[in-house]
């Protein structure tokens, strides 16, 4: 579940090892560069962790925001 603080949407996604977390961030990226709207996030061995703002609109959660986290979440 994405939880909402600090004028973010945040998340943390845990994989099976570094490949498979990796392979995850790349089809994220193809979608996020698709909308023109990319997120902060950092990577530790299996683990991905995403902070979704909007900084174009003062760094607040937007729908661009929401949408993105849908389509991670179908991505995972």
């Amino acid at each position: 579940m994405w939880k909402e603080e600090d004028n973010k949407l945040t998340k943390t996604f845990e994989f099976k090892d570094f490949t498979e977390a990796f392979g995850f961030m790349c089809k994220v990226a193809i979608e996020a560069e698709k909308m023109n709207h990319h997120p902060n996030w950092s990577n530790v061995w299996n683990r991905v962790s995403f902070e979704l703002t909007t900084h174009d609109a003062g760094n607040t959660v937007t729908e661009k925001d929401r949408k993105l986290a849908e389509i991670i979440d179908q991505l995972a």
